[in-house]
């Protein structure tokens, strides 16, 4: 991983929505955060494209859906870019009020979400 894909990659606000909810949650699924962003599936699924791409998260397919969690392997310097950025905007807008979507999330019947 060279620093300008890393940084091309976090150079969207909708990335990092994404990114800072991993982060927040360790694993998520891609219903989970079209509803925490309340964005269209397609859209988050893009941006997690790009994301994956460029090794700053990993997925594995659990049945029919996607989840998403950061690339443990990220360099030790990603890593701390990644960990601090986060620490600093966990309590700011918009990314407080995506992780007070995700869990006020309302359970899902049983084959329609990930859950």
């Amino acid at each position: 991983m060279d620093a300008a894909t890393f940084f091309r990659a976090l150079g969207d606000a909708t990335r990092l929505r994404c990114l800072a909810l991993l982060h927040a949650e360790g694993e998520l699924c891609v219903c989970e955060l079209t509803y925490a962003l309340d964005l269209a599936q397609p859209k988050i699924s893009r941006h997690l494209g790009q994301l994956r791409q460029a090794e700053v998260v990993e997925a594995h397919r659990h049945g029919a859906w996607m989840h998403y969690r950061v690339n443990p392997d990220l360099p030790d310097w990603a890593r701390a870019v990644v960990d601090e950025w986060a620490r600093a905007a966990v309590a700011a807008a918009p990314y407080a009020d995506d992780r007070r979507a995700l869990h006020g999330m309302p359970d899902r019947p049983e084959n329609t979400c990930c859950a």
